[in-house]
């Protein structure tokens, strides 16, 4: 049961960064939106932290921190209709 819940979690994560990717590289997404992904995607991919993961708790909530207001962040200028455009093509699958 546990497997199943970390397969479905695991494929939202990929659906995620794939959407995060696909908003990026879309020219009708405001500048401001697409650095910002850009930004998001570089801290979730690249080692160097602000705050090095050996420290307990704080080494990893740091990344989280960060990611997620970069993303809210790049969402707030995104377009409704385009934010949903892409949405619907990675998760209707």
């Amino acid at each position: 049961m546990k497997s199943i819940k970390f397969i479905k979690i695991k494929k939202n994560i990929k659906n995620y960064i794939h959407l995060a990717k696909r908003l990026k590289n879309d020219k009708r997404i405001p500048k401001i939106s697409r650095i910002l992904l850009g930004l998001a995607i570089a801290y979730f991919f690249i080692p160097i932290d602000i705050i090095p993961d050996f420290i307990p708790v704080i080494g990893h909530l740091d990344d989280a921190i960060i990611i997620s207001t970069l993303l809210y962040l790049a969402v707030k200028f995104i377009p409704e209709k385009l934010y949903q455009e892409h949405y619907t093509k990675i998760f209707k699958n």
